[in-house]
């Protein structure tokens, strides 16, 4: 098992590029990580990376060899996951990957429900509003708010998200009550932008009778956290764009209302990715299945009225 241990270290350092980051993702140290490398190459008898104090980078013999280790360990999953089907003792880990607002209302509390149900299956729930690489990182199930350009990823349809421009009772008597998109624009309302590194554009694509069309909104706040930008709306700072199930306790409280209605949001979608191979994982399917059917409930009941 040593041997495999040192394979499946390989890979995780291929794939990240990093031997820290490698070791994280194993849970153990770089020292140990390092040393199982220098074991594997000593095996094979060839240097797998080059290293320095700065930079690791594969050789010819690590980028051939990595192509036949992942299917080393693709064979070692699917048989181990095989044998754990027709036991229906499903054990192991799974990494999951949600956006920081949908982790932390929508999985992260149903996350003891799943181990009560399956006490030998571990997760390691990584919350971010950033672009996650699901091949690279090792991800298991990776939840998605947004809609998806074409993947090579297996993609699960969870729900459709209605969404809606709200602000404060305090911006709207200060500022005024926007009637669509273009008031937005041309009153220079202070908007509250998602925006992550990289993005060239601060628009909304909102719903008019001409059909969707994309408003070139401004405003003194950004953020990549959605939560950052609720508290933003709450204090009276600016108009957010969310998903309606994110804001319903704030809407049904009067700390939020809705603005610019008669240019309304497009909805979105909430969906789950996983690589293909990784669904014949009993584990990895009986989680999306669990998380899939109480995320529906979660989003029915935070959107009634």
């Amino acid at each position: 098992m040593s041997y495999v241990n040192n394979i499946r270290m390989f890979v995780r350092v291929y794939e990240l590029g990093n031997m820290s980051a490698a070791a994280r993702d194993q849970r153990t140290s770089p020292a140990v990580a390092s040393a199982r490398i220098s074991e594997l190459e000593k095996h094979l008898g060839v240097r797998l990376f080059n290293r320095t104090t700065r930079s690791l980078q594969a050789t010819e013999n690590g980028r051939i060899f990595y192509d036949g280790a992942r299917k080393i360990l693709d064979a070692i999953d699917e048989a181990e996951a095989a044998v754990m089907d027709v036991t229906q003792n499903p054990r192991g880990t799974i990494f999951v990957a949600a956006p920081l607002g949908i982790g932390r209302r929508l999985i992260a509390p149903h996350v003891p429900a799943f181990k009560d149900l399956y006490p030998q299956i571990d997760v390691r729930l990584r919350l971010s509003d950033r672009s996650i690489d699901v091949v690279s990182e090792g991800i298991d199930v990776a939840f998605h708010l947004g809609l998806l350009d074409d993947s090579t990823l297996k993609v699960r349809l969870i729900a459709d998200c209605p969404r809606v421009l709200c602000a404060s009772p305090d911006y709207v008597a200060r500022r005024g009550m926007p009637a669509d998109g273009a008031a937005l624009v041309a009153d220079r309302h202070d908007c509250l932008n998602l925006r992550f590194p990289g993005a060239k554009e601060f628009q909304w694509t909102l719903q008019t009778p001409e059909g969707p069309r994309r408003f070139e909104i401004t405003g003194p706040f950004e953020s990549d956290d959605g939560d950052v930008l609720t508290g933003w709306a709450l204090d009276g700072r600016g108009i957010v764009l969310k998903p309606i199930f994110d804001v319903a306790d704030h809407l049904r409280a009067g700390r939020l209302v809705p603005v610019a209605t008669a240019t309304p949001p497009l909805p979105t979608q909430l969906s789950s990715l996983s690589q293909h191979r990784r669904l014949k994982d009993p584990k990895v399917r009986l989680f999306t299945d669990f998380m899939a059917a109480r995320v529906k409930d979660e989003m029915r009941r935070a959107t009634e009225g």
